[in-house]
């Protein structure tokens, strides 16, 4: 017995399964929670709680919907036209700050124009009568500058100021590079906003010859945005072949992009590493092989709260739930759960459960999931 035993151990060892055991169990660790089905969607891209915990989803056609945690789901019109070729689509959506008294509601979302086709974000009030839901007097309040052809990293991600007074928006380079480090453009770059749409006052570069918006630059496609506890803005974007991002946020800051990478070229041609005294902000966080970063939540809640302090982002690519530690102005890789589906996005309900929105894939459905503890 203790031969043959040996035997199978080295069998498992040159199979490439490491010195475990003959009989020890090869099955992934449970996940620390389950995963409740709440409702089938088409292709959604973005979601949103409202304060009474309903949700708003946007979808990729062009369609929002407004969905209950039972799944009970209600179109709602008014939404924006959009070009939705691509990466293109109805993007984030996230109320205002005081949404409780003004029911307003901000949208990005890509659009053909002059010149090509970019990201827009617009504000307008959400409504409810007689059964019906809509979106009334939607306005565009900013576009991306310059608009360009192609259509891909979008981005469009929205985020308030904790003090509610400005509003944070990505706008992705569009896969054309050079447009992250232009100072004139506002691709490949992360912009503060007043809750009119305006460039705010104050901004760290205008006086340096940048676009008046521009708060941080040197970014690829940015689909996630959120702010800490600490007051701390986070940041995660798509890599190359390689090199997917977690980002502090700071003001003024150059991310690098194309400049430097922890990953290269889809045609092998090699991008700089990042690396100390090179000018560029370094990612606090980086994949390789990537993960496809959809959206990214800071957790604050209290049904997980091993967890409370802690970023969640969806993946797309890897089909998977990823979790980083966050300490202060430090982060470091956690757990990443395979989900069997593309992760477009992730928030926290306001019972402190997470939820998801598998992507569709522009073929649909992509169901909305509740995360609860195990």
């Amino acid at each position: 017995m203790r031969l043959a035993t040996a035997l199978a151990s080295a069998a498992l060892v040159l199979a490439g399964c490491g010195s475990a055991s003959v009989g020890q169990s090869q099955e992934p660790a449970a996940k620390p929670f389950k995963v409740t089905a709440v409702a089938d969607l088409g292709s959604p891209w973005a979601m949103t709680f409202l304060p009474d915990g309903r949700m708003l989803v946007t979808d990729k056609f062009g369609k929002i919907t407004l969905v209950t945690q039972d799944g009970a789901k209600r179109e709602v019109g008014g939404a924006p036209e959009v070009d939705r070729a691509g990466q293109g689509a109805l993007m984030d959506i996230v109320p205002h700050p005081q949404f409780a008294e003004n029911r307003l509601v901000y949208i990005s979302f890509s659009e053909a124009g002059a010149g090509g086709k970019g990201v827009a974000l617009a504000r307008g009030r959400f409504v409810e009568d007689g059964g019906e839901a809509r979106i009334d007097d939607l306005q565009v309040i900013f576009r991306a500058t310059p608009y360009v052809t192609g259509n891909g990293h979008y981005s469009g991600r929205i985020a308030f100021s904790p003090d509610g007074q400005y509003l944070f928006f990505t706008n992705g380079e569009r896969q054309k590079f050079d447009p992250a480090q232009d100072p004139k453009s506002t691709l490949g770059k992360v912009l503060r906003l007043t809750l009119d749409g305006k460039p705010a006052p104050g901004n760290p570069l205008a006086t340096k010859g940048f676009h008046p918006a521009v708060w941080s630059y040197g970014h690829r496609n940015l689909l996630g945005i959120a702010f800490d506890a600490q007051g701390n803005l986070w940041e995660q974007e798509m890599g190359p072949k390689g090199g997917d991002e977690v980002n502090l946020i700071l003001p003024g800051r150059n991310y690098g992009w194309p400049e430097a990478s922890n990953g290269t070229h889809y045609d092998g041609r090699d991008i700089p590493d990042h690396r100390s005294g090179d000018g560029y902000e370094a990612p606090k966080v980086s994949w390789n092989p990537v993960i496809s970063p959809g959206g990214l939540m800071i957790y604050s809640g209290e049904l997980f709260p091993q967890w409370k302090g802690d970023a969640f982002i969806g993946g797309l690519s890897s089909k998977a739930l990823v979790r980083v530690d966050l300490n202060g102005t430090d982060a470091a890789k956690g757990d990443q759960w395979d989900m069997g589906e593309r992760i477009r996005d992730v928030e926290e309900g306001p019972d402190g459960a997470i939820w998801l929105i598998e992507d569709g894939n522009g073929k649909g459905p992509g169901r909305l999931l509740k995360l609860t503890p195990a």
